[in-house]
């Protein structure tokens, strides 16, 4: 049976300042950190997860902070915009509170929906959709309720080399359908109900350096460990050269590179970010791999204190 996402489990960011990125994603767009962790390859170096309440799959957004970081250049070979959804009715309230924090906007159109558009303090490019789907977040934090809470991702828009190549493993090897073209715009849509409406912009995008303020890849989901190694084994019989199935503690993940440049993970829903602390104080305490606990406290001097603070703002925190 061939493999279908349900869309994107997760999109992981590079970023140069640690607080910062705490302070816009949990102070201004009041996501949940439900992992404090370390780059496993690099473990003088935060990883640091946001989502709803409970961190499910099609909500998280990873980053790796490291201070006086390369900037990047945002570009073709990468996921170039990354898309969240709120509820319908929502748009007017989050235009308010970004300019309440002195964040610039611009409103964009697209395939008949209205976006938001706008950069995170670290110069990743982001957008918020109305859209129905997707389960209300039960997170409320800094100001932000239910009613308005952000949902997960709405989408992305990818920057590809080679978008006809691009879009052939979305619907040939992932199993994503083209709903839609317009102004030199592809969409495809997954089977999930959050995190499943891809754009790919086909023209005019200069090549993207990474660095600080890019995504490194974006990761979509697989349902369980079976169907997880199906697509592994199935992307290296097509000549893809993906990875080995990895371990990341709280998903397995499977890498590859796309033709049209951009870094593709797979990654299952199984077992999720309570398998090694309780749910309701997730993010909270630095997890370590078990690998790793005997140098805690020599990984814990070199990292950078963070805090969730109900933060206000650059001038009136």
């Amino acid at each position: 049976m061939m493999f279908r996402t349900s869309g994107i489990h997760h999109i992981t960011a590079f970023v140069d300042d640690a607080q910062k990125n705490v302070d816009f994603y949990a102070g201004v767009l009041a996501l949940r950190l439900v992992k404090k962790t370390i780059n496993f390859d690099a473990p003088d170096v935060y990883h640091l997860y946001y989502g709803n309440e409970q961190g499910a799959p099609g909500t998280i957004i990873t980053f790796f902070p490291q201070q006086n970081s390369r900037r990047g250049v945002i570009g073709s070979g990468q996921t170039g915009v990354t898309v969240y959804a709120v509820p319908v009715g929502s748009l007017p309230f989050w235009k308010e509170r970004l300019a309440s924090f002195d964040i610039p906007y611009e409103n964009k159109t697209r395939f008949g929906e209205q976006y938001i558009r706008f950069f995170d303090k670290g110069g990743l490019l982001l957008e918020l959709v109305e859209r129905e789907g997707g389960q209300p977040s039960k997170w409320s934090f800094n100001g932000v309720t239910p009613e308005h809470a952000i949902k997960g991702f709405g989408g992305a828009v990818l920057f590809s080399h080679v978008p006809e190549k691009t879009m052939d493993v979305l619907v040939s090897k992932l199993g994503l359908e083209q709903v839609g073209e317009e102004d030199g715009l592809l969409r495809l849509q997954a089977s999930g109900d959050i995190g499943q409406i891809i754009d790919i912009q086909s023209t005019g995008i200069q090549r993207g350096i990474g660095g600080a303020g890019t995504v490194h890849h974006i990761a979509w989901r697989a349902k369980d460990y079976v169907e997880h190694e199906q697509i592994q084994q199935d992307l290296e019989q097509s000549g893809y050269h993906p990875t080995p199935v990895i371990d990341r503690q709280y998903f397995n993940a499977v890498y590859f590179r796309e033709p049209g440049g951009i870094l593709f993970e797979l990654a299952t829903d199984p077992p999720g970010f309570a398998r090694d602390e309780p749910a309701e104080s997730m993010g909270e305490k630095l997890m370590l791999p078990e690998w790793y606990e005997p140098q805690r406290e020599q990984i814990e001097q070199l990292l950078p204190r963070i805090e969730v603070r109900e933060w206000k703002g650059e001038s009136k925190s």
